[in-house]
């Protein structure tokens, strides 16, 4: 029996594939630190199929122990006296924790935040709000995540302003800071009020 001879096209060309692949990454990740350099590249800027449509239908119940009204998609259509931000949140959150100063900023400045307790054992997240302060002016629980999963959750905290006309204009992914409200948050409150 004899052996084949290899062809060395077929061998260059599988030794060429890795050297390409690096190539592609390597170019990739150079548009991506350009994009970071220029402003035009947002880590937390996570894509939504939702913004500019209204919210996908749901109800849910209230948060067990809480005495604040629940939360349902009828509660965020029509004509709402002023844009209101609803968050996804979790007691177990970390950063949860880094927000939620800035939602009790927003409270305080007049925002009806409102809140969904996401995969959270309704003692868990009392207990939370307990000692940190509550933001929220309606509370609700998603404890099997299946709301979250028709929102488009990708994680916990995660934040959506809808505007007076019911439809969403705004997704964070990631922790509410005072940059995000400074640079993002504040000026788009100020645009849906009028």
């Amino acid at each position: 029996m004899s052996e084949a001879t290899p062809n060395p096209w077929r061998r260059r060309a599988l030794l060429g594939l890795p050297l390409l692949a690096a190539g592609g990454a390597g170019l990739g990740f150079w548009a991506m630190l350009r994009g970071l350099g220029t402003g035009s590249y947002d880590p937390h800027g996570v894509p939504s199929a939702l913004l500019g449509k209204a919210p996908p239908d749901f109800t849910l119940p209230p948060l067990a122990g809480s005495d604040l009204p629940t939360l349902a998609a009828a509660d965020l259509r029509g004509a709402l006296a002023r844009p209101v931000l609803v968050n996804f949140f979790a007691s177990w959150c970390v950063p949860c924790v880094i927000e939620h100063p800035q939602l009790m900023a927003l409270k305080r400045q007049g925002v009806p935040v409102f809140g969904i307790a996401y995969k959270d054992k309704a003692a868990d997240a009392l207990g939370f709000l307990a000692r940190r302060g509550n933001p929220y002016t309606r509370l609700a629980a998603d404890e099997p995540g299946r709301v979250a999963i028709d929102w488009g959750v990708y994680g916990v905290p995660e934040s959506y302003l809808i505007d007076r006309q019911g439809i969403i204009r705004w997704r964070w992914a990631g922790p509410i800071t005072e940059d995000t409200v400074a640079a993002d948050l504040g000026p788009l409150l100020r645009r849906y009020s009028a």
